[in-house]
């Protein structure tokens, strides 16, 4: 059978990457690397280019040293790492579900993660290490996904149903995080507020030593799924007939896409809208093959956070905004915009 007709019938096949995807990758990585570079430059204090250069080597003024060292560098390392996670989690989602509304803070997974990181920085002594956070938020994660997944399963799980009954469960979830910040002592409370509303003020390069293993081993293992995601895009008796384990595929894909959410709410907080925005203009640009739908949103889910961390740093010196403050601001409306163009699809 020639490739045109597979390509036709939704089968996914080997192909030279198609311009678009070669121009939108182009676009998004030069735009990558100018946000960084603007983030490294721009602050309270601003900093020449060249002083940045010779900043990141260790050389030239003690000042700009600590300044881009040790506080812009890592922060803006954990937002590309944050973003990225949460971007390429909602593409996986959107795929495996099959529905546009499917992203890790609409269907109750970033609630999952908050309660447990919360829990965390509420009730754990200090004394525990910080490198056990990106644990708790997992396994609050899972937790959260198993309880969508069992009670939307009925012979199998309705993609429908999942989506309706996560977003439930995120507002139960949202009641029980604010239950523990009323009657938590209150500097723990405003470190978890802080946390709640989506910052990455005050990341250290401790934070991307614990960040980055979760980051690469959970990449890894979605790097071996990526041809059981293709299958998935199929549709279910398709899939079946191709021999694919549809259940279990689908839950081996949700477990990795929590588990990358997970790890990236435990340090960025709840960013918002990122997992749900980035995929859908990946999928405008380059279509929904999974070998070029995820590289790209994680690109734009990077750009998203790097955009929002520059704007709050910048725009209201010398307050520092939280990053969520800014994609929500963007992803409430576009979520909106969504939900009135699918009014009429069936669920």
């Amino acid at each position: 059978m020639r490739q045109e007709q597979l390509q036709r019938m939704g089968i996914p096949v080997t192909v030279p990457r198609h311009r678009r995807t070669l121009w939108a990758t182009g676009f998004f990585l030069m735009l990558l690397i100018a946000l960084s570079a603007a983030n490294l430059l721009l602050g309270e204090q601003r900093i020449a280019p060249l002083a940045v250069w010779q900043a990141l080597m260790g050389q030239g003024n003690s000042e700009h040293v600590l300044i881009v060292r040790t506080f812009r560098a890592p922060r803006l390392v954990i937002g590309l790492l944050v973003g990225a996670s949460l971007a390429v989690s909602g593409a996986i989602l959107q795929s495996v579900i099959r529905n546009p509304l499917a992203a890790p803070d609409v269907i109750g997974i970033t609630g999952g993660a908050s309660v447990a990181a919360v829990a965390f920085i509420t009730f754990i002594p200090s004394a525990v290490s910080l490198a056990f956070l990106p644990l708790f938020a997992i396994f609050g994660a899972f937790g959260a996904a198993l309880l969508i997944y069992a009670l939307a399963w009925k012979k199998g799980v309705h993609t429908a149903r999942l989506v309706l009954i996560g977003i439930g469960i995120a507002s139960l979830l949202s009641g029980v995080t604010t239950f523990m910040l009323v009657f938590s002592p209150s500097y723990t409370a405003a470190s978890s507020y802080t946390w709640l509303t989506g910052s990455i003020y005050g990341s250290t390069w401790q934070h991307v030593g614990v960040l980055l293993p979760w980051t690469v081993v959970i990449a890894a293992g979605i790097a071996t799924m990526m041809r059981r995601m293709s299958v998935q895009l199929l549709g279910d008796e398709l899939a079946a007939g191709l021999g694919s384990s549809v259940e279990c595929d689908r839950f081996l894909l949700l477990m990795l896409s929590v588990a990358l959410a997970g790890s990236a709410v435990a340090i960025g907080g709840v960013i918002g809208f990122v997992g749900f925005i980035a995929p859908h203009a990946a999928r405008r640009l380059v279509g929904p093959v999974v070998n070029r739908l995820i590289p790209l949103s994680a690109l734009i889910g990077g750009c998203m956070v790097a955009l929002a961390d520059l704007l709050a740093r910048t725009l209201f010196m010398p307050l520092d905004i939280p990053v969520g403050v800014f994609t929500s601001a963007i992803g409430a409306p576009f979520f909106i915009y969504l939900l009135y163009r699918t009014r009429n699809n069936r669920m």
